[in-house]
């Protein structure tokens, strides 16, 4: 059957296993990716990675030896991520709601990894994680890549399960497409109708000894055409130059991400206190057909981060 294949073609064929009689059977990669909290159901996931457990290596020093001698101390545990978009379950934006507004609690829960056929094939379990990090991606307005959030959290222990066999369901709220064109900010007072960029933004829940401690909530940085950024620029002028930058003089602002028909908003994210420090023209070459554009920069006190409901 193998007429006319030269000798070293027959041998891959026979090695690899796709002659002709060879099955056609895919082998076994996760395919999906769930998250499960408290046993809720499960809402799907892009991605995850992490939550190991491993054994801390001490090194002994001293004893004459000029051989270090080693040993294992304390077994830790891998700060656990995942990508998703903005279609989760409700525990988890609880979760991350309670995370920003300073009110972190634990939680237990599951990431569990399925087939193509969502057939459950193995999990890690997780007990007592806090949330560390909670990311956004850059946006821009003449993008049309998919946009996804980074959800980090520490767990006090983990443990891995192979457990095939259950199929999921549930899926937490039904994705809708999100690009990172797909959004609308609003400030008090200023013109964002053409903002086009805005610089990602990372939540960070710094945690001693698993105890939550500051959080870190990132600036708000955006570009918008030079010919539209007056009020930007008034602001910028009362609040850094002319020194009035009392709590009164700070904004409140919103973030919404909208679906791909920039219709619906799909998640809000609310902005307290913001204050503008910096005003520059975005880097540019002399003589190059392009508009400027003036990138803003302002800190923020404390956000909100709610889905629509």
């Amino acid at each position: 059957m193998y007429k006319g294949l030269t000798l070293l073609a027959v041998i891959l064929i026979l090695a690899v296993g796709i002659g002709p009689s060879s099955s056609n059977k895919r082998a076994y990669v996760a395919g999906h990716f769930a998250l499960s909290i408290d046993g809720e159901e499960p809402s799907f996931v892009e991605s995850a990675e992490g939550g190991a457990a491993y054994g801390e290596v001490i090194v002994e020093v001293g004893g004459g030896s000029t051989l270090a001698k080693k040993h294992i101390g304390n077994v830790k545990y891998e700060e656990i991520s995942f990508k998703c978009g903005t279609g989760m379950s409700k525990a988890l934006y609880d979760w991350i709601q309670n995370s920003v507004s300073g009110k972190a609690i634990r939680r237990n829960g599951a990431l569990i990894a399925a087939d193509y056929d969502y057939k459950e094939q193995s999990r890690r379990e997780f007990t007592n994680a806090l949330i560390s990090e909670i990311g956004f991606p850059a946006l821009d307005g003449a993008s049309k890549d998919a946009a996804k959030m980074t959800i980090k959290f520490e767990p006090e222990s983990t443990r891995y399960i192979v457990r095939a066999g259950d199929v999921l369901k549930g899926g937490g709220t039904k994705q809708k497409k999100w690009l990172t064109s797909n959004f609308r900010l609003k400030i008090d007072g200023l013109d964002c109708s053409r903002v086009n960029k805005i610089e990602a933004l990372t939540i960070k829940q710094k945690a001693v000894q698993l105890e939550p401690t500051k959080i870190e909530f990132p600036n708000l940085v955006v570009t918008l055409p030079e010919a539209f950024s007056q009020t930007f620029f008034d602001w910028y002028e009362s609040f850094v130059i002319d020194g009035k930058n009392s709590d009164a003089d700070e904004k409140g602002g919103s973030l919404e991400i909208l679906d791909a028909a920039q219709a619906d908003v799909l998640l809000t994210l609310t902005f307290r206190n913001l204050g503008i420090f910096k005003m520059g023209l975005e880097g540019s070459e002399g003589g190059a057909e392009r508009i400027r554009r003036i990138k803003a920069e302002m800190y923020c006190e404390s956000m909100d981060i709610k889905p629509s409901p």
